[in-house]
């Protein structure tokens, strides 16, 4: 007789100015894909803030984030501290999955486990998700690497120009007359700091080296990279995958966003089914 798949509990972790209904809407597509022994929570962050835009248009949500701006490594680490008392009362979970400020929560909690954590204790998860996201700078020096003023200023300049993107779909969601067919609000490349076509080399990963980073600062469980092409956050995404030994990384081709295409919805579904075989032969 067939054995009982075992459930994959999945905590899911928004982005900046959305919320777990928001993430749980658009995560919808990709996770109707997935068997039923996968399970998902979404938690709601801990701080009111400004909506990211459209998403009050959109969505009747309360507008969150797991810290304010602008980013400090106190509030970070507030976020790790009720993230561990979040697994306290209502895990253990078997992956975290993140959105944009929720791929900066997950991270930073697990290079600061690497760091503070003896060699060899297993963080309290798994295997990772992030979608469209990456590591907070701050926590980054705060853990001892150097960040170039150049890193600095890329990592500034793409959240400028995301925020611009985002408040001309907003101005779109505001009045759809302006919607013509095959329009879409990430064509516009022009001013993006990456081109996904080209790896940039170790030593420069838009202003960070590698070469020279802390052998310890390594995320080592299976995780899943989902990137935009057209996402102006593009390189904190490419970043952190370099700091993760065990990756999967996939480029959707849009911008900072889920599509809910098919092709995509399937591909994300695929690699988050490879992480959790992965897991579970890891933990036999």
């Amino acid at each position: 007789m067939a054995r009982e798949p075992k459930t994959i509990r999945v905590l899911g972790l928004h982005g900046m100015g959305t919320s777990a209904h928001i993430l749980k809407s658009q995560t919808a597509a990709f996770r109707s894909r997935l068997p039923p022994n996968f399970t998902f929570d979404f938690r709601d962050g801990p701080f009111s803030t400004t909506p990211a835009p459209a998403t009050d248009i959109i969505f009747e949500s309360r507008h969150l984030a797991w810290w304010l701006l602008p980013t400090t490594v106190a509030g970070i680490r507030d976020a790790h501290r009720a993230l561990d008392a979040y697994l306290d009362e209502h895990g253990p979970f078997d992956i975290l999955m993140g959105f944009s400020q929720g791929c900066s929560l997950i991270s930073s909690y697990l290079l600061y486990h690497a760091r503070e954590k003896p060699a060899g204790t297993a963080p309290r998860f798994k295997a990772a998700v992030f979608i469209c996201g990456g590591l907070p700078l701050a926590a980054l020096e705060d853990l001892g690497v150097h960040v170039p003023e150049r890193a600095k200023s890329i990592d500034a300049t793409t959240g400028k120009l995301l925020r611009a993107r985002t408040e001309a779909l907003a101005r779109l969601a505001e009045d759809p007359s302006q919607v013509t067919r095959g329009m879409d609000n990430w064509s516009d490349v022009s001013d993006l700091l990456h081109d996904p076509e080209r790896a940039p080399e170790q030593r420069d990963v838009f202003g960070l080296d590698f070469t020279t980073m802390p052998p310890d600062l390594r995320i080592r469980m299976p995780t899943v990279h989902v990137l935009g092409a057209k996402d102006p956050r593009w390189p904190a995404a490419y970043q952190l995958a370099q700091f993760c030994d065990k990756k999967r990384v996939y480029d959707h081709g849009g911008g900072h966003e889920i599509p809910r295409l098919s092709v995509v919805s399937d591909k994300i579904a695929e690699l988050v089914e490879e992480v959790a075989r992965e897991m579970q032969g890891e933990g036999k």
